[in-house]
């Protein structure tokens, strides 16, 4: 489980997050959704450790993100960040072996090397290990990052909107690949979505931030309804039942 208490970061008299009260159920997909600049990467950047809090707390399997050990916290949870700065000399197999590090300190072990194939098996990279990154696809790199972070084998993982600069194909491919790491695997995923139906598709919590506050949390059932997303994102949206479950129409 991730709790939030009380958590707040300031960066003006008028620019806020929180305070934020918060429950993260662990197994599953919770997906964080909610207007641009709502607050929600800045949370999720705060759980994971890259961005110091204001006040209160944060604990993740009762953890204290703020007092743990870094060597200890990177066994916990891992995140990726939407700025992902890569080196293009760099292979597939490289990069993915990096989320060893908290347990290699860089020199592979051959039980690291069969977690790394285990990752790349995992996200279809198999064929494209040997690849240099700036050889890839946007699609292809963005799920070579993701297999860096399941390999770094963490039961809770933080994702900062993996689907950005996606096309529709490989939103979807993304997200079946983390339905599949939170079913097969049992990790607790928590990811930054725009796509409120690909939150109310994928995931079995969403939580709404908006003006830097949770404003609702539930089921996608409880949280796609027309009152409920027209609220939070100060938009008429309906919600018709779809072939697949409940889809969001705005216009």
């Amino acid at each position: 489980m991730i709790t939030l208490r009380e958590v707040r970061k300031d960066y003006s008299t008028d620019v806020a997050i929180g305070p934020v009260d918060l429950q993260i159920p662990a197994g599953g997909i919770t997906a964080l959704v909610g207007p641009n600049g709502a607050g929600k990467s800045t949370l999720l950047t705060m759980m994971g450790r890259l961005l110091g809090l204001d006040a209160g707390t944060i604990e993740i399997a009762g953890y204290d993100v703020a007092s743990t050990a870094s060597k200890d916290l990177a066994k916990i949870v891992s995140i990726l960040r939407q700025e992902n700065h890569f080196i293009t000399r760099l292979t597939v197999r490289q990069l993915v072996g990096f989320g060893r590090f908290p347990y290699s300190k860089g020199r592979l072990t051959r039980h690291d090397e069969e977690i790394v194939s285990r990752a790349i098996d995992f996200l279809d990279l198999t064929e494209l290990e040997g690849r240099y990154l700036d050889q890839l696809s946007g699609g292809q790199r963005q799920r070579a990052y993701v297999a860096m972070v399941l390999a770094q084998d963490t039961e809770f993982v933080l994702l900062d909107e993996p689907l950005n600069n996606l096309d529709m194909k490989h939103s979807v491919q993304m997200m079946q690949h983390l339905r599949k790491a939170a079913a097969e695997l049992g990790r607790t995923i928590v990811i930054v979505l725009h796509d409120i139906n690909f939150a109310g598709h994928y995931a079995d919590h969403i939580c709404a931030v908006k003006d830097g506050r949770v404003v609702e949390f539930g089921t996608p059932e409880e949280i796609l309804t027309d009152d409920v997303l027209t609220r939070v994102f100060d938009t008429p949206v309906r919600v018709i039942e779809g072939p697949a479950g409940p889809l969001a129409v705005y216009y």
